[in-house]
């Protein structure tokens, strides 16, 4: 992206939405890195890191989450996380069950088994992040990321979707 732009004779780097892309692209590529690095570790003998998200993500909801909120917590489409949950379910990790007062609705819950997995994967995982990520910055760095990092994605539901259309509205190319 940044390299585009300078082939293209400007400097990313200025104004707003330069910025606003430097950053990005150092988070994204920061993320990138460290995932890959993450998905080699030998925990995922027996659940991908996807499954173990979703497991994750049920850990933080006593009672279970609907499976479209469990969704909107998660980079998989719809389909791809309803055949996860149904793969899930068949290992006996998460049960589902209909949601009360919608006959549509499925809820999605840890089992025993499923809980007790996370919080096995789970010990190793915090410590594998604790290793490239506390290992890359020191406490007040972590502190600052928390919160921007939080801040960043506390914003987004008050962002409007970006409309290409409106008149004036400057465009990349």
């Amino acid at each position: 992206m940044i390299e585009q732009a300078e082939r293209a004779g400007t400097d990313p780097r200025v104004g707003a939405d330069g910025a606003a892309a430097t950053a990005w692209e150092e988070l994204f590529r920061a993320q990138v890195a460290i995932m890959r690095r993450l998905q080699r570790d030998p925990i995922w003998d027996r659940i991908s890191l996807r499954e173990y998200d979703v497991l994750f993500t049920l850990s933080t909801a006593p009672d279970g989450l609907r499976l479209r909120d469990l969704g909107e917590s998660s980079l998989l489409s719809q389909p791809s996380l309803s055949r996860m949950v149904e793969r899930l379910e068949e290992a006996g990790w998460v049960r589902r069950a209909p949601a009360p007062g919608d006959r549509r609705g499925v809820v999605v819950a840890l089992t025993e088994a499923g809980a007790a997995l996370q919080r096995e994967v789970g010990r190793r995982h915090v410590q594998a992040i604790a290793h490239y990520v506390g290992g890359a910055l020191p406490a007040e760095d972590l502190a600052e990321l928390t919160r921007v990092a939080g801040a960043l994605r506390g914003a987004q539901p008050a962002i409007p979707d970006l409309d290409r259309e409106a008149p004036g509205r400057p465009t990349i190319s």
